[in-house]
């Protein structure tokens, strides 16, 4: 028996280290100093995806059989509805680790990625109407999918709403967080409403199980353009995350040391 304790005592020990070394890589000024290099190549990555995925999508993949070159507008549209729905997934992650363990990093970086969700939001919901036209009749109806993509537009003013509330208070980030974490209960039924109701929207383009619905040529482009615009969101998350991080710890010694030596 005190073996077995003591080997218990030796893993708690460890996890313990462990969790500690985790928390001092989260906090601001050590989050700031490991990912700033990261932007310049991020950012080139994702010029390269989005110029190649560009230029393949609209010169060189082939018309669709039955819309024409109306499709094309898929290189867009996907793409935008994709990250609308990663980036609110991520922020409600971001709001949990936030009030269960008070990692306010977590928090900045919500407040930094909630308005390219917002925009990847709009664009979804516009490129989805210009595409609607011509495929529906319409550039809108009262469809499941597109009235749930319109929700989460609301849930992300929502949440940049309380971000700028609660900007000089104690609770700042905690109402914007709960939010978060409960309207990310639309997230699924944005994902599996064309399953669960008889909707004009089409099925998922790519699915883990099943393989493409259109040849190479065309969702490859579509493929490295998804690819493009995560690698420009994760540099623009960065950078507004670190602008954020300036402007709320501007009284800290190390900020001042880092803008002393940038002049």
């Amino acid at each position: 028996m005190p073996k077995n304790k003591t080997t218990t005592t030796k893993n708690t020990g460890f996890f313990n280290r462990l969790w500690q070394g985790f928390l001092t890589t989260v906090g601001t000024e050590r989050f700031f100093k490991m990912f700033s290099p990261w932007v310049k190549y991020l950012l080139a990555i994702a010029f390269v995806f989005i110029g190649v995925s560009t230029i393949w999508g609209l010169a060189f993949a082939p018309p669709d059989y039955l819309q024409k070159d109306s499709y094309r507008i898929i290189f867009i549209h996907v793409p935008m509805a994709s990250l609308a729905m990663s980036v609110y997934f991520a922020m409600s992650v971001l709001g949990v680790i936030f009030l269960v363990w008070k990692i306010k990093t977590a928090n900045i970086v919500a407040q930094a990625i909630a308005p390219m969700g917002l925009m990847a939001c709009v664009l979804a919901l516009i490129t989805g109407s210009i595409w609607g036209r011509p495929t529906w009749g319409s550039y809108w109806v009262w469809d499941a999918r597109l009235t749930s993509m319109l929700i989460l537009a609301f849930l992300y003013v929502g949440v940049m709403a309380l971000f700028s509330a609660f900007e000089h208070s104690q609770n700042r980030g905690k109402a914007a967080a709960i939010l978060s974490i409960v309207g990310a209960v639309n997230l699924p039924i944005i994902k599996y409403s064309v399953d669960w109701w008889n909707t004009l929207h089409q099925g998922a383009t790519f699915t883990v199980t099943n393989a493409p619905k259109m040849p190479t040529s065309m969702w490859a482009p579509l493929l490295i353009m998804l690819l493009g615009v995560y690698f420009l969101v994760a540099a623009l998350a960065i950078y507004r995350t670190n602008s954020l991080i300036l402007q709320r710890e501007h009284n800290k010694a190390w900020v001042a040391n880092y803008l002393n030596t940038k002049k």
